[in-house]
């Protein structure tokens, strides 16, 4: 791989696997020969070094693959980024000055579960100001600005200091955040924005609006789609939440933190993968007694931010052709 010597990719798939995944906030479950994930039980990590996911098998780049697959499936790494993250968390620094690394290599120190879990959960150092993470919401995504200012307000949102990163936050019932998950304000022509999720956050929460006296629920698979629906029909009074994935973990937790809520919206993508989960998760929470609905965006819409946008572009357009023309049958078409 272009830019690493042999010793280090060797060193960056020596990490333990099972280590990677809970320092992303996973829950790594022993079952037999194999490890799980408590979050995503199709996930299987084999001899703590490569993992595949049998619910995928078949779909190129997605159902498996070794530490470095991993961390670009589920920490939104590039390739590049996921060695450097691999040789960083395995304690290897390297010398960007053109010369030989001189310091030798060691192999990585296993971690037992108990001592995965202690990994501190630290959020992101606050820039100043949130100028970068406001422009992006509101050039790139479309979401007004009453609406993210909003979520600033209520602490939910804020602008990192060192990468000015989106940086999302998922409370518990007492208001203390539990969760983070970051996302690149910048979207590169052709590839892939940066996303993942803050290391040590607990993946039983997600990103959320509560109403206590509410007892209806609204469940989104990310952050910007929930905030987009929120700007979309003003909404105020409601229980909503972000999974941050398709997994239910965080919707548990909500619901045993939340006892009042008596119906679930689902939310999800108009994709495979959010299809699939929306009859899952429907028949599931149906059978445990809960009043389900489908709240799937329009059909020609991936997604509720990519339903906003379109309709921002389109109001935009109809205003830019009704203030470019003094004939009104102009204007319309």
């Amino acid at each position: 791989m272009s830019g690493f010597t042999s010793q280090e990719l060797e060193l960056a798939k020596s990490v333990d696997l099972v280590a990677v995944a809970a320092s992303l906030g996973y829950t790594p479950k022993k079952i037999g020969r194999y490890y799980t994930l408590k979050e995503m039980d199709s996930i299987r990590i084999y001899d703590r070094s490569h993992w595949y996911r049998w619910s995928r098998a078949g779909e190129k780049g997605h159902d498996g693959g070794s530490q470095i697959d991993f961390l670009r499936e589920f920490g939104g790494l590039d390739i590049k980024d996921a060695v450097f993250w691999l040789l960083d968390f395995a304690g290897y620094q390297r010398v960007e000055n053109g010369r030989e690394e001189k310091k030798p290599l060691f192999h990585v120190i296993r971690e037992s579960h108990k001592e995965q879990e202690k990994r501190n959960f630290v959020l992101p150092v606050p820039n100043k100001d949130n100028r970068r993470v406001r422009e992006y919401l509101y050039q790139k995504r479309k979401i007004s600005y009453p609406t993210i200012d909003r979520f600033i307000d209520e602490g939910l949102l804020y602008e990192s200091r060192d990468h000015h990163n989106a940086v999302f936050q998922g409370k518990d019932k007492d208001g203390n955040t539990r969760f983070a998950s970051m996302r690149g304000t910048y979207d590169p022509e052709g590839g892939k924005p940066f996303k993942c999720d803050v290391a040590g956050n607990d993946k039983h929460y997600g990103f959320n609006v509560t109403d206590d006296e509410g007892k209806m629920l609204l469940v989104f698979e990310g952050a910007i789609d929930l905030m987009s629906f929120a700007d979309m029909f003003r909404t105020k009074g409601l229980n909503m939440l972000a999974l941050g994935m398709v997994a239910d973990a965080p919707l548990e937790r909500f619901l045993e933190e939340h006892a009042q809520i008596e119906t679930i919206v689902f939310c999800l993508d108009n994709d495979e993968a959010g299809r699939k989960a929306t009859e899952q998760l429907m028949q599931k929470y149906y059978e445990l007694g809960y009043e389900v609905k489908d709240g799937a965006p329009r059909q020609e819409y991936k997604d509720y931010n990519e339903w906003l946008v379109a309709k921002r572009n389109a109001a935009e357009e109809k205003r830019t052709l009704s203030s470019g023309s003094r004939d009104p049958k102009v204007a319309v078409l």
